[in-house]
Formats: structure tokens, C-alpha cells, sequence
């Protein structure tokens, strides 16, 4: 797997933001928000979700886990 440009890792750290301020969204409502087709904002998820920090309780909703972060 090649690595994440810096650009991505931004974004997939608003993205996580986003989520933890919005409560439970959807991946249609991130793609809108952050301007980016919803099969990019599937990756950006997937790699939160593999990381543990985000989870999906129903199809198409991410809310964030109880897992601490540190944002730098």
C-alpha cells in the first residue's frame, strides 16, 4: 500500500473531526462537505475505521469510537 499524502492525512483528520462534532453522519453527507466523490470519502473511512477510530452501527453512518486520539 503506498502511503497517504500529507494532503489526505489532512483531510482524513477534518474528516474525523467533522464526525466527532456531528455525532453519527452519513458517508453521502462527508462527501458533500468535504467536496470529494463518495468512493474517496469510503477510503478516508476505511482507513479511520481500520485505525479503530471511527465505526459504522449502521450501513452508510460512521460515528466515532470511544478510542482516545491525540490530533497534532
Amino acid at each position: 500500500m503506498n502511503h497517504p499524502s500529507s494532503r489526505m492525512l489532512n483531510r482524513i483528520k477534518a474528516v474525523y473531526l467533522y464526525i466527532k462534532d456531528q455525532g453519527t453522519v452519513s458517508t453521502n453527507e462527508l462527501a458533500d462537505e468535504f467536496g470529494i466523490t463518495d468512493r474517496t470519502m469510503q477510503r478516508d473511512l476505511s482507513i479511520l475505521e481500520y485505525n479503530g477510530l471511527v465505526s459504522s452501527p449502521h450501513r452508510g453512518k460512521w460515528t466515532i469510537t470511544e478510542k482516545k486520539v491525540k490530533i497534532s
